[in-house]
């Protein structure tokens, strides 16, 4: 879906070719892109590999989801970064999915 149909899509298939960068990652079994998303971020081989430049507060935006542990982990990059998180009532430069990660 990511890769085939939605770069072909009639309505936003431009914009998802322009736009988006698709990096599929596993933390246990072998695959290319394999690591903790954290660890990938803080070692910068996830932006070595889609070749663009680490992450900005000024120009970039995040949405965390995940295991509690991972949003916990994130949140503390993310605010080591500068990022403020922000709400539904205040946008900012990154958001937590608090119905599955949070209880």
């Amino acid at each position: 879906m990511i890769t085939e149909k939605l770069p072909n899509d009639e309505l936003i298939g431009e914009y998802v070719r322009n736009q988006l960068v698709y990096y599929p990652t596993v933390t246990r079994d072998p695959f290319r892109n394999r690591g903790r998303i954290t660890d990938l971020i803080t070692s910068g081989r996830l932006f070595a590999d889609i070749g663009l430049d680490s992450l900005d507060p000024a120009h970039d935006r995040v949405m965390i989801c995940g295991s509690p542990a991972l949003v916990t982990d994130t949140r503390a990059l993310l605010n080591g970064k500068g990022f403020v998180e922000g709400n539904h009532g205040e946008a900012a430069q990154f958001v937590v999915e608090k119905a599955f990660a949070e209880r």
